[in-house]
């Protein structure tokens, strides 16, 4: 487009001037067009671009991935690194290449087209009106008759108003018209000029960084080089050690064994064949180990290590010459004993002799452990002469406290407890064991279908009780529960409902009460059991009598809380862990439930404590049990790392191990001294509690393997919920009490 248009050609109208103006329409309509088309191919370009800086980066990440594969070299982790590092910096110039692309098309070219050529377009559409306007009024003006003399003077004054606003119309489009001609000049040799600029500065930054790297790449060639030379020279030494091992091998019959002495005495490695306990008696081929006083196996390496004898003291190993199959021995334990085969008479005797001397390293290693604290207190001979106490009539064996019946009748007995809790039906013989209160068979199937996060339902009649389980029944009841739950009935002036009352009625009332908690009041102050008034009906927290185990450094000692007048404006789940201190409040601990205490609530001014943990230093069985219950997690842990199993053993609480260990403790969890539950035991000297451990870990084995396990494993469990609940003195026993029994 060369025209550039005279505005005083543009008065007079001329047909030059709409000749001008036709020829500036066309070379605009195909500037637009061009415009256009390179817009679209730069977005192309753009695209393309962002794609291939894409695909550039994932293929970056490919090479780094590289570095990452087998032990770590350390010449190739730095090419790798200089490499995708200088490839790095190089797309982040093509990025920002890009960007200058993308800036300069909407920034010059982009702009021309929605902002100059719309100006023109503009300028276009109201000049041609003009020139319609002043067409129509030349003709009416030519056609008005001589004799109409009014009608020429209206069409006269028409004719001069259009033919002004055609003028200025015209003026304005010729402005358009020059100005679009100058515009287009320098917007297109700017885009031109700032594209160049924006690629040579991307080549430079390319010539730079590749520049930077030069002396390292040459070093890099002399230093691949030698790596091919010493690559070739180990390739040949390879290959003569491999014909030299080939050829020794060949004419061996069996693998050497893998034999090494380790601080527990000869340690020994191979394949046995493990005859399995179940009723086919197949035989499996497996990889056992000696380690760390234990004898191991592993199908694969990355499965799982199973544990065939956890502690060497405790077996021994013998021939077995009668076997159908030829070179067995028997790994015996007091639990189980386990029949092994190898491969030949020479692996057998090897195998036996590395295990008798493992066994011998590990009674000798216990040994000078153990003489600090004095003869007889030895850890492998604790358990053992524990559990021997309990089967040989330290308790009534097989003694069971929940029989039908016998439940039913010892908690209908508390106060309140002869009608359902909701309903006041007779004879309840269902109860919400969480909640403490008993219930009738419609209301006992609204609480089941409320969840277990809200009540969990148990027979009286057909189902079995732990002790501690019917004592906590009998701590709380109906009355005390329906005095949190039903506070405000009426002052409410709600009618409960009755026996004969519809189920729709029944379970309305049961939502409202322990899902919605209409009926509560504010958290009240921290009282006694039976509301404060009286000592408490279970059994209270046993002192430790002379001689028995003392708190050991580092166990729990809640820090003295500050008086308060009034505990109710306290936190729920800071009144949760004052009720479960000394003594404990059960009703306090229900009431601060209720209220939407977290169960596992953490006091940062205690250690982290919860109050599972406090009720543990309180040696409070019920209120442990009521806590579990209502679903505390007996694996949280305080900021030592110490979890309630582990105070339960320094403080010498056995009753409650015991209740940690049926409720599913973590035996290996260890503290942050590294201590796990059996060693801390073992270092108290606590007889019963390194007896429970113990056969706690050997029934943990037992279900590892699938096996069923040794009655007797529950039996003493049993016996110690007994005496935990009944006669909790007699759980303070050291190891040398044992021996005046």
């Amino acid at each position: 487009m060369t025209v550039k248009l005279d505005f005083e050609e543009c008065l007079k109208d001329s047909p030059r001037f709409r000749a001008s103006i036709e020829l500036v329409e066309a070379e605009v309509s195909e500037l637009e067009t061009r415009l256009e088309k390179l817009l679209k191919l730069g977005n192309g370009l753009l695209e393309s671009g962002r794609h291939y800086l894409a695909a550039s980066r994932a293929f970056i990440v490919g090479i780094c991935d590289l570095a990452h594969l087998g032990p770590p070299e350390p010449m190739m982790a730095e090419c790798l690194d200089k490499f995708t590092q200088s490839l790095s910096h190089k797309l982040d110039s093509h990025a920002e290449l890009l960007d200058a692309t993308q800036h300069t098309l909407q920034q010059q070219i982009q702009t021309l087209v929605k902002e100059g050529l719309r100006g023109f377009r503009e300028a276009r559409r109201d000049f041609w009106r003009g020139a319609e306007s002043l067409e129509a009024a030349l003709t009416h003006n030519a056609e008005v008759p001589r004799r109409r003399a009014q009608e020429a003077e209206e069409a006269g004054a028409a004719l001069k108003v259009a033919r002004a606003g055609y003028r200025g119309r015209a003026l304005d489009y010729a402005l358009q018209i020059n100005v679009i001609e100058d515009k287009r000049k320098f917007d297109i040799m700017e885009f031109v000029l700032r594209l160049v600029e924006a690629q040579a500065t991307h080549f430079q930054q390319g010539h730079e960084e590749l520049s930077r790297l030069a002396q390292y790449r040459k070093e890099l060639g002399g230093q691949l080089h030698r790596l091919v030379l010493n690559s070739a020279r180990e390739k040949r030494d390879m290959e003569q050690r491999h014909v030299l091992l080939k050829q020794k091998e060949l004419g061996r019959e069996e693998p050497e064994p893998s034999l090494k002495e380790g601080p527990c005495g000869l340690v020994m490695e191979g394949h046995l064949f493990k005859r399995a306990s179940n009723a086919f008696k197949t035989w499996s081929r497996r990889w056992f180990t000696i380690q760390s006083n234990q004898l191991v196996y592993q199908k694969k390496h990355k499965d799982p290590v199973t544990v065939v004898v956890d502690d060497l003291r405790l077996c021994t190993v013998k021939l077995c010459p009668d076997s159908e199959r030829r070179f067995c021995f028997e790994v015996v334990s007091p639990s189980k004993s386990c029949l092994l085969q190898a491969d030949s008479e020479r692996l057998l005797q090897l195998w036996v002799s590395a295990v008798q001397s493992s066994i011998a390293t590990a009674f000798s290693q216990a040994r000078l452990d153990d003489s600090p604290r004095g003869p007889g207190q030895g850890s492998g001979h604790l358990a053992m002469g524990s559990a021997a106490t309990l089967g040989s009539g330290g308790m009534s064996r097989g003694r069971d406290s929940g029989g039908v019946g016998h439940v039913a009748a010892q908690v209908q007995s508390v106060d309140g407890n002869a009608q359902c809790c909701d309903c006041r039906e007779p004879a309840p013989e269902w109860a919400s064991i969480n909640l403490g209160v008993t219930l009738c068979i419609q209301c006992s199937g609204i609480h089941r279908s409320l969840g277990v996060h809200f009540s969990k339902v148990r027979s009286l009649t057909l189902d079995s009780w732990e002790p501690e389980l019917v004592k906590l029944m009998c701590e709380l009841g109906n009355v005390v529960m329906n005095q949190i739950y039903e506070a405000r009935v009426e002052a409410m002036a709600v009618k409960k409902p009755g026996p004969s009352c519809s189920r729709q009625e029944k379970e309305a009332w049961i939502h409202a009460k322990y899902v919605e908690k209409k009926f509560l009041t504010k958290l009240p102050e921290v009282r006694g059991r039976r509301g404060g008034r009286g000592p408490p009906r279970g059994q209270p927290p046993v002192p430790p009598k002379p001689g028995t185990i003392r708190p050991q450094p580092g166990s729990f000692r809640p820090k003295p809380e500050p008086p308060s007048e009034d505990l109710g404006s306290l936190h729920p789940g800071a009144l949760l862990f004052r009720a479960a201190g000394h003594p404990p409040s059960l009703p306090t601990m229900a009431d601060a439930l209720a209220h939407g205490a977290d169960v596992n609530w953490v006091h940062g001014g205690q250690e982290n404590a919860t109050p599972l943990i406090q009720a543990t230093a309180a040696n409070s069985l019920l209120a442990c049990e009521f806590l579990l219950q209502n679903g505390a997690n007996v694996n949280q842990v305080d900021s030592h790392s110490r979890g309630p199993l582990h105070h339960a053993t320094i403080l010498g609480h056995t009753g409650l191990a015991c209740l940690f260990l049926k409720r599913g403790a973590d035996l290996g969890a260890r503290d942050s001294e590294g201590r796990d539950p059996l060693t801390i035991a073992v270092e108290t000297a606590n007889a019963d509690i390194v007896t429970l451990l113990r056969l706690a870990k050997m029934r943990e084995v037992d279900a590892a393997q699938g096996q069923a396990g040794d009655e007797t494993y529950l039996d003493i469990f049993r016996d110690f919920s007994l005496m935990a609940s009944d006669n909790p003195e007699k759980l303070s026993r050291r190891s040398h009490d044992l021996h005046t029994l």
